[in-house]
């Protein structure tokens, strides 16, 4: 999760606003500021094209972020949080003086760029992170044990063929098929219980995650 772009608006008025990548935002932030101003909700989570916006709206002053990912909503509302009360601790800040000829605007930029800079770098300390980490590692067990499974198969289908060549006995045949086919059996059990594991833990993540829909 990356934050790509933040701003400070004050009604439908960006105030001061950085971008981190290319791309426009204009559009999209000018239609996330006018339905926060229309629901008057004090947190949203909009998904607009590919990116994700989150707005915290106090006493007519919205702090918006975009991120590239709608798994993580923590690591956006703690930026959102800490520009907010960056933003409300300058008495310059206020309504009735900031505006966007204001030189202001351009200090308060650095702001946005600091604090961005600053959770982009942390990200991958949240818990979204590291649960996204544990299921990568549930992953690679799977497709591990997927391997062990084809390698046993294809021992029992090459011991199946010595075993016809050199005509063994059917009792020594029987006994080796069975000893391979538990193995066989018993590395597919540890693939369904991954699997469902799997499944848990990106429920969780998809139910951690509230995104509004435009």
């Amino acid at each position: 999760m990356t934050i790509t772009y933040s701003c400070v608006a004050n009604g439908r008025a960006v105030l001061a606003e950085l971008a981190l990548t290319g791309g426009s935002y204009q559009e999209a932030v000018a239609t996330v500021l006018k339905l926060v101003l229309l629901r008057a909700e004090p947190k949203t989570i909009m998904q607009m094209g590919s990116f994700v916006y989150h707005t915290l709206f106090i006493d007519g002053i919205t702090y918006l972020c975009a991120t590239d990912n709608a798994l993580d909503t923590i690591t956006p509302s703690a930026f959102l949080k800490n520009v907010s009360d960056t933003f409300l601790r300058n008495p310059l800040m206020s309504q009735e003086h900031f505006s966007p000829s204001n030189a202001v605007a351009a200090d308060f930029q650095q702001v946005l760029g600091k604090y961005m800079m600053k959770y982009n770098k942390n990200q991958d300390n949240t818990p979204i992170s590291t649960l996204r980490s544990q299921v990568t590692d549930v992953k690679n067990i799977m497709s591990q044990n997927i391997d062990e499974i084809l390698e046993s198969e294809n021992r029992l289908s090459i011991f199946t063929d010595r075993t016809n060549d050199l005509q063994t006995t059917a009792k020594e045949s029987q006994n080796t098929s069975k000893a391979l086919r538990r193995m066989w059996w018993k590395h597919f059990r540890k693939v369904i219980i991954i699997t469902v594991a799997l499944l848990l833990s990106i429920i969780i993540i998809l139910l951690s995650t509230k995104v509004i829909p435009t």
